[in-house]
């Protein structure tokens, strides 16, 4: 059982690093199992076909970032300190995961048929919603937030502020003749997000 544990875990690692290079459409399951150092057939064993093996890599995305943010102790905060560490944590995680949003890019080019089938993702994401609901909550009881805010909107506005910059990083730079990939703009981005999304917030 242990072998058979850690043949799947390698097989889904060498599937994440070609899935987001190439994409769901450009990976190759005889690349995936050169990278992994296994028979090709094995990876046919645990994973049906290339749609299922995304599907599972896909999942596992979704569970180390929710994994992540279970970390994150943000219950135990005051309500603007939580919302400012789950922004401080989404733009890290993007900044130093981009496998993630490579993989999701390529998840919404075929618009997100690979989640729907399961429903596990959906499930990872409700203790989320719900801790955003219960911080929501406490900081409305204090006076301090908005009556009228939505959890699901507000981690989408997070999540999107974060995505937009990252993956459009070299057009915006262009676009705008600066260097948005510096230490400096990174920092900038954080603070700008911080504010946009508590000054929503604000009662």
């Amino acid at each position: 059982m242990r072998d058979a544990e850690r043949s799947r875990k390698t097989i889904l690692v060498a599937a994440k690093q070609e899935f987001s290079e190439a994409g769901f459409d450009g990976a190759r399951i005889d690349r995936i199992a050169e990278r992994a150092e296994l028979n090709k057939r094995l990876i046919y064993y645990y994973f049906t076909d290339k749609e299922a093996l995304f599907q599972a890599v896909l999942e596992e995305a979704y569970a180390d970032i929710r994994q992540a943010e279970q970390s994150l102790a943000l219950a135990s905060m005051q309500p603007a300190q939580a919302i400012a560490k789950l922004v401080e944590f989404t733009w890290n995680y993007y900044l130093q995961n981009p496998e993630f949003l490579s993989i999701l890019n390529s998840a919404n080019l075929h618009k997100g048929r690979h989640l729907e089938e399961e429903g596990r993702v959906q499930r990872l994401n409700s203790p989320l919603m719900q801790l955003l609901r219960e911080v929501l909550h406490k900081g409305q009881q204090q006076g301090d937030f908005r009556a009228d805010a939505d959890p699901v909107q507000l981690y989408i506005t997070i999540a999107g502020m974060s995505y937009f910059y990252l993956s459009n990083n070299y057009t915006l730079s262009a676009v705008f003749g600066t260097d948005l990939a510096t230490q400096t703009a990174y920092a900038e981005r954080l603070a700008h997000m911080c504010d946009v999304v508590l000054g929503y917030l604000k009662a």
